[in-house]
């Protein structure tokens, strides 16, 4: 498994043709008016990582077998959602579960497509949305926040740290900070963890602009890009219109002489699966043989015993070596034999931390 992503954004940005984009589905409606979208669409997508082929080519595999990302198509929000507009609370539900969240923002102009605001202003369209997630985690800590303090009373020591964390938090939201731009100490990161706010969860931006600024961008999406450098927030632009049409080629290589054609390096779902990976300080480690060839996402670092338990508990508590070589050994040698015979791999334990591109074989006794 690899993560979970919230593809949100206002009403007619592109949210759903993107959606279709990546997960090469037409399961999203997208239509030109708003709340196309009411029950969020989930799909799962096998994530490139051109490794994979590099180890089957040298394992010749049974199968090879990916990580994954799903993405959750949200329905649009507007303004006034944590009151319950549109389909807000549907929204804040829906958006409660996901790992991170992808802000699709509309940067190109098309008269043909309606803009819920009636005009083209990336800025304001984030604007709306960061406050109404603000507003309603406001609202959830104010719920929240009698019970907490009569256990505070009580002398319960987590809930005492607990209520001083939460008033901070509503002093900051109030001045329209979001909870990912506070600092809190290492000790309080998991009582924060657990408030489950909205404004907690890491954000990428995704600027959605026509066919024509996929390489290069346009005024928007520099002006979003500037935005999300000044609150340390990724902006990746690409054309949900143009992921459309690349989806629909079927064949690798054809759909590589597109990309080189259209002067892009990657499809928007490789810069996205980046981009989420480092958002969520995520790693891929792999298991590599004849019967199948697996890649593993992880945390970065997550010791040996604890990537074990990835493939089944019993690798984790019948531990006993992790036989670990780099990804870039493993090519030069020609695969594990030739790296055993060339004492290329290593044996590490329990407390080793799992690098990115480990290929590793687990010894484990229950």
């Amino acid at each position: 498994m690899g993560f979970n992503c919230g593809i949100v954004g206002l009403p007619n940005v592109g949210k759903s043709t993107l959606f279709n984009a990546l997960t090469e589905t037409n399961s999203a409606n997208a239509e030109n008016y708003p709340f196309c979208t009411i029950e969020p669409n989930i799909g799962r997508v096998a994530l490139v990582d051109k490794r994979l082929d590099e180890l089957a080519k040298i394992n010749n595999p049974k199968q090879i077998i990916p990580t994954f990302v799903d993405f959750v198509d949200i329905a649009g929000l507007v303004k006034g959602a944590s009151k319950g507009e549109g389909l807000g609370n549907q929204f804040l539900a829906n958006i409660r579960e996901v790992d991170a969240i992808c802000h699709v923002i509309r940067c190109f102009d098309d008269n043909d497509i309606t803009h819920v605001n009636n005009r083209i202003d990336p800025l304001h369209d984030i604007e709306v949305i960061e406050t109404e997630l603000m507003l309603s985690d406001l609202e959830s800590l104010n719920k929240r926040i009698n019970s907490v303090e009569k256990k505070a009373k009580g002398g319960d020591k987590e809930a005492i740290t607990t209520i001083e964390l939460m008033k901070k938090i509503i002093i900051k939201l109030e001045n329209g900070i979001p909870t990912r731009e506070m600092e809190f100490a290492k000790e309080d990161s998991i009582l924060v963890k657990n408030l489950n706010l909205l404004t907690i969860k890491p954000v990428l931006f995704v600027a959605n602009v026509d066919e024509n600024a996929s390489v290069e961008g346009n005024n928007y999406s520099h002006k979003l890009n500037e935005l999300g450098l000044s609150k340390g927030i990724k902006t990746i632009t690409m054309s949900a219109k143009l992921e459309s049409e690349i989806s629909e080629i079927s064949d690798k290589e054809e759909r590589k002489e597109f990309l080189n054609a259209m002067n892009l390096n990657e499809s928007g779902l490789e810069k996205l699966s980046k981009a989420g990976y480092n958002l969520l300080d995520l790693i891929t480690y792999f298991t590599a043989g004849p019967k199948e060839v697996r890649a593993w996402t992880i945390k970065k670092g997550t010791i040996a015993k604890e990537a074990a338990g990835k493939i089944h508990n019993d690798f984790s508590r019948g531990f006993i070596a992790a036989e670990t070589i780099s990804f870039k050994d493993y090519i030069t040698i020609g695969g594990e034999q030739q790296a055993r015979e060339n004492g290329f791999i290593r044996t590490e334990g329990k407390e080793y931390v799992v690098i990115d591109g480990d290929i590793i074989v687990f010894r484990f006794n229950v």
